[in-house]
């Protein structure tokens, strides 16, 4: 069974990353590019809601202008707070703007495997060890799919996954992986078997979904029209886009920030206007092309900067924000993960971002490696320890033990260190013995971290999936195969 979610909750710390009349001043700015430039909506059925709520549409472009009137009304209907619905309701996420949790990130090609260590394509198998380990780290809030069912046919690869995870996890599922109306159907149906109906399935939705935006400016119709399905049902669901400085954003982070915004908006709004009230979120994974290459980095000062201020920008909108912090463009887990992991995930959950995305992930979220998700997992540790401040009170001011100690004692054997001695942070992969030990044995934190997920996978029992429903979600996945 899995531990209990530890979320960032009611933090002391706070950053202010942009001004009011700066966060006010972006948005001004995303809508003129909607309203003068457009944006593209390759799916006949969203252009027809569009049109029917007045904006500009070409359908051959495919392209849509709508004023800042009609984005902003919609945006307003958009609910600020929701649950992500786990199979056990204890595990469920609250989207409030006051919880910040961790999960997985989606969706690599390749692995680090758990015991050769080599580098290799993924499968379906994959899918399950990684959920399985994931539900039983207590860091760990939800699961995206974190690496892609390559074994399995394309049509239907994310029904294996999503299925794959409620089978090995009782926490909630998130996935980028149902990229057309047909497969979101199908998605939507198994959905609404493991909550318990399609009614339910709107009270506590077990799924949700992440769509990509194709920046600059531009949507995929299929996400569109699957997302579209997935509002109607009340499956919460986010637009995230990753335009970057340089090739699909402008050179400036202002600029870039205003290319993703209007993506996220456009589709965000569209999503309120054929389904007021629908669970949504705001999405982002923003970055800088590498000035060499021009390739997507997946690290550096521009992403510790844009996920604070994506944020921002969410918080403007009154919803929830999905932020990839973790995902480093590190080959291996070593300094450069640690650096990039960490200053990204600080910058994130200090605005309190609510969902954090990409532990686990190498080189930009192709490669995965359990050591890295572990040694994620306490990154997030420790910036949870730090966000809760210094405690002052009579209690923690410990003026009683200190009487008692005087001077040239020490607190070993008092009451009030045996009270408060597990308040310290532990860490499970940060080296502090002793020289001559670590001299005699040269190993190190992703050694740890590795036998650690080893040993979870050889003895690790989630909660099962009720057989009768495994056999209704297979059947499912199955007549869409046909």
């Amino acid at each position: 069974m899995a531990g209990m979610i530890k979320s960032i909750t009611d933090p002391k710390l706070h950053l202010d990353i942009l001004t009011p009349a700066e966060i006010k001043r972006l948005h001004e700015a995303s809508l003129e590019i909607i309203e003068t430039v457009g944006v593209r909506f390759p799916s006949h059925r969203a252009l027809e809601i569009w049109q029917s709520f007045g904006a500009q549409v070409d359908f051959k472009t495919m392209v849509v202008k709508a004023n800042a009137t009609l984005i902003e009304t919609a945006l307003q209907k958009a609910p600020p707070a929701y649950s992500l619905a786990a199979r056990r309701p204890e595990e469920d996420c609250l989207m409030d703007g006051n919880h910040v949790y961790l999960g997985t990130d989606g969706c690599g090609v390749e692995i680090l495997d758990i015991h050769t260590g080599q580098r290799r394509t993924t499968c379906l198998q994959d899918v399950a060890d990684i959920v399985r380990v994931a539900d039983a780290v207590p860091e760990i809030g939800f699961h995206w799919i974190a690496v892609s069912a390559q074994d399995k046919p394309v049509e239907t690869r994310g029904l294996h996954e999503i299925l794959t995870a409620w089978e090995n996890s009782t926490k909630h599922v998130q996935t980028e992986s149902i990229y057309h109306d047909r497969e979101a159907r199908a998605a939507i149906e198994m959905a609404a078997i493991v909550a318990g109906g399609k009614d339910k399935l709107r009270h506590r939705p077990v799924l949700s979904l992440m769509q990509c935006t194709a920046p600059p400016l531009g949507h995929d119709g299929g996400s569109l029209d699957a997302a579209l399905l997935a509002a109607e049902h009340g499956i919460p669901t986010g637009f995230m886009t990753m335009a970057s400085c340089l090739t699909t954003g402008p050179a400036t982070m202002a600029g870039t920030l205003v290319v993703g915004n209007a993506e996220v908006i456009s589709a965000t709004a569209l999503l309120q206007l054929a389904f007021p009230g629908a669970p949504v979120f705001y999405a982002a994974a923003q970055t800088a092309s590498d000035l060499r290459t021009g390739a997507y980095t997946g690290g550096g000062p521009e992403d510790f900067l844009f996920g604070a201020a994506t944020n921002a920008l969410a918080d403007y909108y009154h919803i929830p924000l999905s932020m990839g912090s973790f995902a480093t463009g590190a080959k291996e887990p070593n300094w450069q993960a640690g650096v990039e992991n960490s200053l990204s995930t600080f910058m994130a959950s200090v605005v309190m971002s609510d969902m954090l995305l990409g532990a686990g992930l190498l080189h930009g979220s192709r490669i995965w490696s359990f050591a890295q998700m572990l040694m994620d997992c306490e990154i997030f540790s420790m910036i949870h320890k730090v966000m809760q401040g210094i405690r002052v009170d009579e209690e923690s001011l410990a003026l009683q033990a200190i009487a008692n100690v005087g001077p040239g004692g020490n607190f070993l054997s008092q009451k009030h260190t045996k009270a408060h001695m597990r308040d310290l942070f532990l860490p499970q992969y940060m080296d502090r013995r002793p020289y001559n030990e670590w001299e005699a044995k040269k190993d190190n934190a992703p050694d740890w971290a590795l036998e650690k997920a080893r040993k979870i996978l050889s003895t690790h029992r989630p909660d099962p999936l009720d057989q009768g429903i495994t056999r209704e979600l297979k059947r499912i996945i199955a007549g869409l195969e046909k």
